[in-house]
């Protein structure tokens, strides 16, 4: 059986897709993660497009053992360098570098000539070899590219160094068949092919993604590139875990085999989904909440007289227990750290400190708290920046013939600070007395609440978009909106109002600590 290389890029082309952003400490504990899940190859990030994704792939790349560290670049020099000055404190390391083929992206994008793109291909390659042997090349728009300047392109990136070639479908736009055929294609075409690993990355514009990444797989592709939760920019990419699963659950027809330990399949979605405040949908493949449920009475009945009958796989192969520890006010810390570690979370002391107080706090108002509440309650606490504003206190008054109105105090560097103001609302007047305060005006993009458990004491978890107004905050004047900036804050209480507040410091926090290290 063929082993298939997971190539997951959730840390580089999930994280860049809008509400899914994470700081550096954020995107550590996820490559953690990725590392227990044992994918091969963990692409960190695009070192040339900021300076803090190029710190955060240098860190995982000096903290994070077992795969292959990867970094993107265009096919410039600038790129190239960074991407090799980012990933050479790890043991295992690649770079992948891309250019488009597709004659609308060369046109409109690139503005260059086919011949342009040739030589930049085979400079680029080149190049990045004298960092590290282990060079992938893809040809970007590779599905509305044509299939014979693609193969003069690609056995040109192999003569140069390049031992994966990636042929990315980067806008959805292929179905199995024909991408299959496109395989296939290049094994028939390209002299040099089996110099080289075949790799496709598939976007899942039309809902495919995960399909087309299945024929390339039985077309010869012994790479899969990939995210958790099948997060990406526009609909998303193939999703890791469904690819995975697939493999295992039919390998009776694809005779092919991942080196992925699937019982942590489940600890990486929600770790993820924690990190970013953005849940799973219900129906989700492999991780969705009703993957493993059955209300219909005949599913039921079937169920109870053999799983087989309607499951094709147990909850207990992607680490889905049936049986949760439940925890409550007279658990002890030891117990609290266990169920965290067995969550995904790396907490430092300080971390975890401040986790366990929350936790504390919650359990003296439910009865039970479980998993989703020990998620959801930790919030930005537990990978975020350090807090500038933190809420002592906050009183609201509303009703439906009085004005809304809030008194807030915060504490900044010992002193406490206080403010009232009127608002639409009771949310409304909470934010702007904090904008009182902070001399920062906030404007909310995006507001999200959702119950993480059920029953009347549950935990509302509040996810917030903010884009903050820094002017006044910084020196020299504003280039290019540089003094406007978005932040997300999450954060989870069984008081939504509480919740809201919380996460709207969170953002504002999350904004000044960037903007002390830009």
């Amino acid at each position: 059986m063929a082993k298939i290389t997971i190539f997951d890029t959730t840390l580089r082309d999930g994280e860049q897709s809008p509400g899914f952003s994470m700081n550096m400490e954020e995107k550590l504990q996820m490559a953690f993660q990725l590392a227990a899940l044992n994918v091969d190859v963990l692409e960190a990030g695009f070192p040339a497009s900021s300076p803090g994704d190029f710190e955060s792939v240098r860190a995982i790349a000096k903290k994070v053992h077992g795969p292959v560290i990867c970094g993107l670049a265009r096919m410039t020099e600038g790129d190239i360098r960074a991407a090799g000055e980012a990933i050479k404190a790890a043991k295992k390391r690649r770079i992948h570098v891309f250019i488009s083929t597709s004659d609308i992206h060369m046109k409109y994008k690139l503005r260059k000539t086919r011949k342009e793109v040739l030589e930049m291909s085979s400079a680029g390659v080149a190049l990045a070899t004298k960092f590290t042997k282990d060079v992938e090349f893809s040809c970007e728009d590779a599905t509305r590219s044509e299939p014979e300047f693609m193969y003069e392109v690609v056995t040109a990136a192999i003569k140069a160094g390049a031992t994966t070639i990636n042929l990315p479908d980067t806008v959805g736009y292929t179905v199995p068949d024909e991408y299959g055929r496109l395989m296939d294609g290049f094994f028939s075409n390209v002299p040099n092919i089996r110099d080289a690993i075949i790799s496709v990355h598939c976007h899942n514009d039309l809902g495919l993604g995960v399909a087309n990444s299945v024929s390339a797989i039985m077309h010869g592709a012994r790479q899969v590139e990939c995210t958790v939760n099948g997060i990406g920019e526009r609909a998303g990419n193939a999703s890791l875990e469904e690819i995975v699963m697939a493999i295992k659950t039919r390998g009776d027809f694809m005779r092919h085999t991942t080196g992925v330990r699937t019982k942590e399949i489940y600890k990486t979605s929600k770790l993820l989904s924690s990190l970013t405040g953005i849940p799973v949908q219900p129906n989700k493949a492999i991780v969705g909440a009703n993957a493993f449920a059955h209300e219909a009475g005949i599913h039921q009945d079937g169920v109870l007289k053999r799983r087989e009958t309607y499951e094709i796989m147990t909850p207990q192969s992607i680490g889905l227990s049936q049986n949760k520890m439940v925890l409550g006010k007279h658990s002890g810390r030891h117990a609290f750290s266990a169920r965290m570690a067995e969550l995904g979370f790396r907490l430092s002391k300080a971390q975890l400190d401040v986790a366990f107080k929350r936790f504390k706090d919650l359990a003296d108002k439910k009865k039970e708290v479980f998993d989703d509440d020990l998620e959801a309650v930790i919030g930005d606490d537990i990978a975020g920046p350090s807090r500038t504003y933190t809420l002592v206190y906050f009183h609201t008054t509303t009703g439906n013939s009085t004005v809304p109105t809030a008194t807030v105090k915060l504490e900044k560097n010992g002193e406490v600070h206080m403010s009232a103001a009127n608002g639409d609302g009771p949310i409304d007047a909470l934010y702007n007395a904090i904008d009182k305060i902070t001399g920062v005006k906030g404007r909310l993009a995006n507001y999200q609440v959702r119950a993480v458990t059920g029953d009347k004491d549950a935990v509302g978890e509040v996810t917030v978009q903010v884009e903050f107004d820094l002017r006044g905050r910084s020196k020299g004047g504003s280039k290019n909106g540089a003094n406007r900036a978005s932040a997300r804050g999450r954060a989870a209480s069984t008081d939504t109002v509480e919740a809201s507040t919380l996460a709207y410091i969170s953002a504002l926090n999350r904004v000044l600590a960037e903007r002390r290290t830009t």
